[in-house]
C-alpha cells in the first residue's frame, strides 16, 4: 500500500463489512454507518433509528448530519481515539477513525442513543448547532415521538462499545496492510529470484521456530500469489532445484513423483530429497500436497466447479483421496469449506 492514494473502499471489503456491520448493530443496539473522509456514506445505515432515519430523509436536516459525521471523524483523528460526542440534535454518536500509514481515510460512525446517566459525560461536546431555531422547532413536532423511541444506554456502556469498534477497525486495517505488503514483496521477489524472509513479509514477526522460517515464508507467498489471482513460480536460492519448482507450478494437473523431479534437476532422488528439505523447509511430498490444497482453495472460492472436477484438475487419482487430503490440511471437507467461505 506504499505510495498509493488510499480510500476506505480499498481497505474494507464493503460487501462483507456491511454484513458484519449489521451484526454489530444488532448486538450492540447502536446504529452504525461507515463514511469516507468527507463524511459521505460508503455503506448502508445498519439499524438506523426511526428518529435519525426521519432526520436524514429531510433535505433541510440531512446536511447537518453529514457535517456531524465529517467533523466527528476529524475530531477522532485529532485525538487518535474514538470520539464520543453529541450531534446537532443532542443525542450520542461515536466516531471511530480508520487510519492507515498516518492517512485518515474514513470513519465508522455509531450511536443514535440517549444517555441514561451523566456520569463521566459532562465534557461531551455538541459538535454542531444550528442558529435556525425556527426550523428545528417546526421539525420537532414531527420528530418528538421518534425521539422517545431512541435506545437508552449508560455512558460506560458507550465507552466500552466504542473501544471494541476501534480494536476491530485496527485489526481490519492491519490485515489489509499485511496482505498488500506480502503481494508487493512477492512481485519484487518474482523479479529478483530471491525468496524474502518472514521479517520482510510481516514486520514484527517473531521466529519462535527458526527452522520453519523458509517453509512459512513459502506458504505466505503461495497464498498471496493465489489471492492476487495469478500463479507464479516460487524461486529457490539453490538454482539446482529451480527446474523442479518451475515444473511443479506449470503442471498443476499432474501428481509428479519425486524421481521425475530429481531427473529434471539432474541429481539423484536421495540427494534431491535432502536438498529440497534443506532449502524449502519441508519434504517434497508434504510441500507438493500443501500447494495443491492452496490451489484447491482458490478453485473452491472463485469457481463453481464440482469437487470431483477440482480433484481431477489437480491431479488426484480419485475424489475420495482429494477430500481426505483437503480435510487433513483445512479441517473441513471441500464442500463444507466452500459453503462457509461463501457465507
Amino acid at each position: 500500500m506504499t505510495g498509493e492514494l488510499l480510500s476506505i473502499q480499498t481497505v474494507f471489503d464493503l460487501e462483507k463489512w456491511e454484513r458484519l456491520q449489521d451484526s454489530l448493530a444488532s448486538v450492540t443496539k447502536l446504529a452504525i454507518l461507515t463514511v469516507d473522509y468527507k463524511g459521505n456514506a460508503v455503506t448502508r445505515h445498519s439499524a438506523c433509528q426511526s428518529f435519525c432515519n426521519a432526520v436524514r430523509q429531510d433535505e433541510d436536516l440531512l446536511p447537518y448530519c453529514q457535517k456531524c459525521d465529517s467533523r466527528g471523524g476529524l475530531e477522532a483523528v485529532r485525538s487518535n481515539k474514538p470520539y464520543i460526542y453529541l450531534c446537532h440534535y443532542n443525542i450520542i454518536d461515536i466516531a471511530v477513525p480508520v487510519m492507515i500509514d498516518g492517512q485518515y481515510i474514513g470513519a465508522v460512525m455509531a450511536g443514535q442513543v440517549r444517555l441514561s446517566d451523566h456520569a463521566g459525560s459532562t465534557e461531551l461536546e455538541q459538535i454542531l448547532t444550528s442558529k435556525n431555531k425556527k426550523l428545528y422547532s417546526e421539525k420537532w413536532e414531527k420528530l418528538k415521538d421518534h425521539y422517545a423511541d431512541l435506545p437508552v444506554m449508560s455512558y460506560q456502556e458507550i465507552v466500552t462499545i466504542s473501544n471494541m469498534l476501534s480494536l476491530l477497525c485496527s485489526y481490519i486495517v492491519e490485515e489489509a496492510t499485511n496482505k498488500n505488503r506480502i503481494a508487493e514483496i512477492f512481485d519484487k521477489a518474482s523479479g529478483s529470484g530471491t525468496l524474502p524472509s518472514l521479517s520482510e513479509l510481516l514486520p514484527g514477526y517473531t521466529l519462535r521456530h527458526p527452522e520453519n522460517a523458509r517453509r512459512d515464508a513459502a506458504r505466505l507467498l503461495a497464498d498471496a500469489t493465489l489471492g492476487a489471482g495469478s500463479v507464479g513460480s516460487e524461486r529457490s536460492e539453490h538454482p539446482v532445484l529451480q527446474p523442479a519448482l518451475d515444473y511443479l507450478f506449470a503442471h498443476k494437473n499432474e501428481s509428479v513423483p519425486l524421481k521425475k523431479m530429481a531427473e529434471l534437476c539432474h541429481i539423484s532422488p536421495s540427494y534431491f530429497s535432502r536438498l529440497f528439505a534443506k532449502e524449502i523447509g519441508e519434504s517434497y511430498s508434504g510441500y507438493a500436497a500443501r500447494l495443491k490444497i492452496v490451489w484447491a482453495r482458490q478453485l473452491l472460492e472463485q469457481t463453481d466447479l464440482p469437487v470431483s472436477q477440482i480433484s481431477a484438475e489437480l491431479g488426484f487419482n480419485e475424489p475420495g483421496y482429494f477430500i481426505k487430503t483437503f480435510k487433513k490440511y483445512e479441517n473441513a471437507t471441500p464442500a463444507v469449506y466452500r459453503k462457509y467461505y461463501r457465507k
